[in-house]
């Protein structure tokens, strides 16, 4: 038997991309500040960070497709904030986003952490983001060290039986 989720976050020796969506700067800055507080206290070293801003949260896309497309990148975090407004679209930028990192993850086997906060009201995002709610991007960001640690274990599984 292998056991191969590991049950605490451990960042040593994990290269990890943040990119973090511009838009509604106020809380997703604080979302990457929760994300690197995870990834000190997981005993990251700071120097294997890859920090890239977004303008707003549909290019988070192509700029998680951009770090899982580097060999040295073991793992990408995506911190945003989109807030329902007057119209739907809250829900085309959501579903968009959603369904590119999923696309991501599966094509390139790297995990992508989905810290976007998807939120009524900016009053949740900062509950969300620091607030009574905790912080998503502490939680995205040990979620991404978890996974990271994961795969790295299936990869170096001993070959099982031929089928």
């Amino acid at each position: 038997m292998h056991t191969i989720v590991p049950l605490a976050a451990n960042a040593r020796g994990l290269r990890v991309g943040i990119v973090t969506s511009r838009y509604h700067e106020g809380i997703t800055g604080r979302l990457r500040d929760g994300a690197l507080d995870a990834f000190r206290a997981a005993e990251g070293d700071e120097s294997d960070l890859v920090l890239v801003d977004a303008p707003g949260s549909f290019e988070l896309v192509a700029l998680a497709h951009a770090l899982t497309s580097r060999a040295d990148i073991d793992a990408v975090v995506c911190l945003g904030c989109v807030l329902t407004g007057e119209t739907t679209h809250d829900q085309y930028i959501c579903q968009a986003v959603a369904a590119g990192l999923a696309e991501i993850t599966a094509r390139n086997g790297k995990p992508i952490a989905f810290g976007v906060l998807t939120c009524q009201s900016i009053e949740q995002a900062r509950a969300r983001a620091g607030g009574e709610k905790g912080n998503k991007g502490e939680e995205a960001m040990n979620a991404a060290i978890i996974a990271a640690q994961a795969v790295g274990r299936v990869q170096k599984l001993p070959p099982g039986r031929p089928a």
